[in-house]
């Protein structure tokens, strides 16, 4: 199989990631990082035996055939569409981008420039999730009618030493968290056609609890708990609860309502964990882990597969075929996560004008095609 070049744009903590995650896989190769901080960036290339280069130089690069975007939000629109200009196909990290009118941009663009367009979140390729998505297409347990999904905690300044962008416009657990749950939810269901909320901001400041700035109060500009109503073009009606303002609970990530059971599936946010299933009359039961190769522990006793997404981007780039983290589902959800944001500053429901079909499923033949 030939490789394709990559390049990473940001060298934050989640670049160290996938420099550590991508050689897991075929037809991809890291071979150059940039950052503002040219030093960091340095650092980053030296560790991995990489080199380091100004993005422009690295746009110009003939060895690099797709871009990865690790930069904050709020650059994920200007860096992608300097990245497409210059005819390199694009992978960014989520959110996708901030508002519908950036998303539909960046499409329309790529599709002028012959390239490709993706983004997290990948870990719905994972094994739990690709477990769950053959149980509901195999009609274990049923119809989906319902069901809830549960974001919960309270904050990040406990263990954040900078936790200023979650608390202003563009962070917030809807756009941080949401893409996990809501690209899971659409693999699973399929689009979304309306949705209705209500927010609000109970702290109007959060106190850093760790690290050099420990005792700094942090404003916070943007609301933090959320409860929406996801209508599905389906039929099925999910509720989710998003919020930091939680200090416990006891919900579950993600539950499914059909009409021949329910489905119990972990966190979004990860790869591998046990589904759980109930059929009518009988209790709640553990399935078994599936032999699907992303349902195994590679790292620190969890599976962890990120940079999948990027990876089978590549592949179908040289297959010549649709990519599952593809450009059109991650402008879906961003209408998706742009309206509830918006319905609960109005109160009024919000109608979703985009849509996409559900990516293809990941088998366990396809997943192990993409591993070395």
């Amino acid at each position: 199989m030939k490789t394709l070049g990559l390049g990473l744009i940001g060298c934050g903590n989640i670049s160290t990631t996938y420099l550590d995650l991508a050689p897991l896989f075929k037809g991809v190769e890291i071979r150059s990082v940039t950052d503002l901080n040219a030093e960091l960036a340095a650092q980053k290339a030296e560790s991995y035996g990489i080199r380091s280069e100004p993005l422009d130089a690295m746009l110009a690069a003939d060895d690099i055939d797709m871009v990865v975007n690790l930069t904050i939000p709020e650059a994920h629109f200007e860096i992608s569409k300097k990245a497409i200009e210059a005819g390199k196909h694009v992978y960014s990290e989520k959110p996708f981008v901030l508002t519908l009118d950036e998303g539909l941009e960046l499409v329309a663009l790529a599709n002028v420039k012959g390239v490709r367009l993706g983004s997290s979140p990948d870990t719905f390729l994972g094994g739990s999730h690709q477990q769950a998505r053959a149980l509901l297409d195999a009609g274990e347990v049923g119809d989906i009618i319902s069901g809830t999904c549960h974001i919960m905690g309270h904050g990040m300044e406990d263990w954040h030493p900078n936790p200023d962008f979650f608390y202003r416009e563009g962070g917030g657990p809807i756009l941080d968290m949401g893409p996990y749950y809501l690209t899971n939810l659409v693999q699973l269901l399929g689009p979304v056609a309306r949705v209705q909320a209500t927010s609000s901001t109970p702290y109007k400041t959060r106190t850093i609890t760790n690290g050099p700035r420990n005792g700094e109060e942090v404003p916070v500009t943007t609301p933090t708990t959320f409860h929406a109503i996801l209508d599905f073009a389906s039929g099925a009606t999910i509720t989710l609860g998003a919020s930091w303002d939680v200090w416990k609970h006891r919900h579950d990530h993600m539950e499914l309502y059909g009409t021949k059971g329910s489905l119990f599936l972990p966190d979004p946010n990860f790869f591998g964990d046990v589904v759980k299933m109930a059929k009518p009359g009988g209790e709640i039961e553990d399935l078994p882990l599936s032999a699907h190769p992303f349902h195994a522990a590679n790292q620190e006793e969890k599976a962890n597969y990120r940079t999948a997404g990027a990876a089978e981007m590549a592949q179908a780039i040289l297959e010549g075929r649709p990519h599952r983290c593809n450009g059109q589902m991650a402008l879906h959800v961003v209408e998706v996560m742009t309206g509830i944001l918006a319905a609960g500053e109005s109160g009024a429901p919000v109608q979703i004008k985009t849509s996409c079909e559900r990516p293809a499923p990941l088998a366990e033949i396809d997943a192990t095609k993409l591993l070395k």
